[in-house]
């Protein structure tokens, strides 16, 4: 995606060869800031700190983190230290471990003077990978809001409700959840966007915001609680979310709220859909509610927010009384049952156990569901 007239991706390879660049998120939409990894302790850092986020950045990142630690010490024993520490960053984006995973299956079979390049190797396939993933989402995703185009009889604008970020800060390149959007977008369909602002950190009033603005997307950011009342109103023709983990049976986990959109797309007839890439699949997990390890953060998110002042200096001020404690739960669980499709890579299906496997016929073959 353009920044400007540049075309960034998320994450990339520094010009030296072996350090890793990524936009510091942490900063945006105020500052664009590139922030440079060089070790393993760097790349967990990123991950934890949220200077990246979002399922598909996260697992490529930690691909990386594991191609810097082989480049340090690419012995067994290191090697499964850095898997630890990075799978420890994040505990529900299931892309992490299954990065991970990956990276270490084929590294293993190596001679330690041959893991690093492989893991570099492997990381940058990786990379690839999911923006043709988020490619072919964007492509499947546009086909709905064409057909909610053509149903408006091509009059007004299809208006399109998101929650936090799935843009391409969230993956590689295109995203999950806006893919379809941009897709749209450049089709030339008039699209609409309501950005949820997504407390307690904000990611869709600063980063989905800041994206559709770059990409000059019409778009609104929304208070969180205002997808009801849009809904009520007949001003939401779909909603369209990512997610961090999907189980084999179609439960979703996503962002903190996700749910109450959930809630009030069924209870107002609006549809509403998942957008994911397969990696974000666990395909072990039936019951994502009681299953789905849900990350709760400090809860200076909750507390505490950062904006820029009129002297354009960014401030961090208190926000709840200084004497009251915060509980900051980062996901939810949104149930199948409240899910109009799920849109991957392989197409547009039910929300269930048989729409995944009609798409992914080899999981149901191996079992592994």
């Amino acid at each position: 995606m353009k920044v400007g007239d540049r075309h960034y991706r998320s994450i990339w390879l520094s010009s030296d060869g072996w350090a890793v660049e990524i936009i510091d998120q942490i900063h945006l939409p105020h500052a664009l800031i590139v922030a440079r990894l060089e070790n393993l302790g760097d790349a967990a850092v990123a991950i934890e700190t949220m200077q990246v986020r979002g399922a598909p950045l996260i697992g490529a990142t930690a691909a990386y983190g594991l191609a810097l630690a082989a480049r340090n010490d690419p012995s067994d024993l290191a090697l499964g230290g850095a898997y630890d520490t990075l799978l420890a960053t994040r505990p529900t984006a299931v892309n992490l471990r299954w990065a991970l995973d990956d990276v270490m299956g084929i590294v293993h079979q190596l001679p330690p003077e041959r893991r690093a390049e492989a893991a570099y190797r492997r990381a940058a396939e990786i990379c690839d990978e999911d923006v043709a993933i988020n490619d072919a989402i964007g492509e499947h995703g546009f086909t709905l809001i064409r057909d909610a185009w053509q149903a408006k009889g091509q009059t007004g604008r299809v208006n399109v409700l998101t929650h936090c970020n799935a843009g391409w800060l969230a993956t590689v390149d295109w995203g999950t959840a806006l893919a379809p959007i941009y897709k749209a977008f450049n089709a030339g369909i008039p699209i609409h966007v309501w950005a949820d602002e997504t407390r307690p950190r904000n990611q869709g009033a600063s980063l989905t915001a800041w994206e559709l603005s770059q990409h000059g997307v019409p778009h609104a950011v929304i208070v969180d609680n205002a997808g009801g009342h849009l809904m009520q109103h007949g001003m939401v023709d779909l909603c369209i979310t990512g997610t961090d983990r999907t189980t084999a049976t179609g439960d979703v986990c996503n962002k903190i709220g996700t749910y109450l959109k959930a809630l009030a797309a069924k209870d107002n007839g609006v549809p509403f859909y998942v957008a994911l890439p397969s990696p974000t699949i666990d395909w072990t997990l039936r019951d994502g509610v009681r299953e789905i390890p849900i990350e709760e953060r400090e809860a200076s998110e909750v507390t505490r927010i950062a904006g820029r002042a009129e002297d354009g200096r960014i401030l961090s001020v208190d926000l709840t009384p200084m004497a009251s404690p915060a509980a900051n739960f980062a996901f939810d669980v949104t149930p199948a049952r409240l899910v109009t499709a799920l849109i991957t890579e392989r197409g547009v299906c039910d929300p269930s156990e048989g729409g995944l496997q009609a798409l992914y016929p080899e999981r149901a073959s191996s079992g592994s569901s």
